[in-house]
């Protein structure tokens, strides 16, 4: 499929499935999938949308879908050595999503052999798509973003909530804002210097890490270079690879 092609299926499936029950859900539409993880219908339905127009356009490429991985967890298997592979986060920041808050995203990627070739993020709510392809660049809305500049210390990072307990030299941390689609922006935006997680799962991650390296970062799992399959206790990403390392080196998972 083409860049635009995907672009424009993420833009609908969000304006038919998930927009309609923003600020709407009833009840018995937000679920817990385990202690506070939530999944409403319009994470699932839109996943189904996204999966099956993939499929349609290209039967022969592996499908991952956050809420199918769920239900199916052998559905992820393959991912690092398929031929072709799209990666779907239908909502990321589902907390965001039923808490009323703008702060949520769709996410897709495209991996290829284990290497993330493109990415997209959706952000409705405002009115920011970014795409990110290998070799590329990123864009947002059209526009390219530029490549990062050295940072001054202190870095601003953001991080998992109880990474804000530990201490980084020359580092200035922040929270993160409970969806990766609205910190990986942040960061290729310049207004982050860096992002910590604890948790590695590829939706999240595939997209925004194509971003920052595109941008001339890098993203590490637990020090080493982070890609589609990997996994580890620790993800650092920095707008430099001194950044990246220096997070890995000095937080605790």
């Amino acid at each position: 499929m083409q860049t635009s092609e995907v672009s424009a299926l993420i833009v609908d499936v969000c304006e038919r499935i998930i927009l309609p029950r923003f600020q709407a859900l009833s009840e018995d539409e937000v679920i817990y999938k385990r202690p506070g993880d939530l999944v409403t219908v319009a994470d699932r339905e839109a996943e189904i949308a996204l999966s099956r127009a993939l499929h349609s356009a290209t039967p022969a490429a592996l499908i991952v879908g956050e809420e199918t991985v769920f239900t199916r967890p052998d559905s992820i298997r393959g991912l690092a050595a398929a031929e072709h592979a799209w990666v779907i986060d239908p909502i990321d920041g589902t907390r965001n999503f039923v808490a009323g808050s703008p702060d949520f995203a769709v996410m897709v990627a495209e991996v290829r052999r284990g290497e993330t070739t493109r990415g997209w993020i959706w952000q409705p709510l405002h009115a920011a798509f970014y795409i990110a392809e290998r070799g590329a660049g990123v864009e947002r809305n059209g526009t390219p973003l530029a490549r990062f500049t050295p940072a001054e210390r202190p870095w601003r990072v953001a991080v998992w909530p109880g990474g804000l307990r530990q201490h980084v030299d020359g580092v200035a941390m922040r929270p993160t804002r409970g969806s990766c689609a609205i910190d990986y922006p942040a960061l290729a935006r310049g207004d982050l210097d860096g992002l910590a997680y604890r948790s590695l799962n590829p939706w999240d991650h595939l997209p925004g890490t194509l971003m920052a390296t595109e941008l001339g970062g890098e993203a590490l799992a637990d020090g080493l270079p982070y890609s589609a399959g990997r996994n580890g206790r620790l993800l650092t990403v920095g707008a430099s690879a001194a950044i990246a390392a220096a997070l890995s080196r000095g937080l605790r998972p």
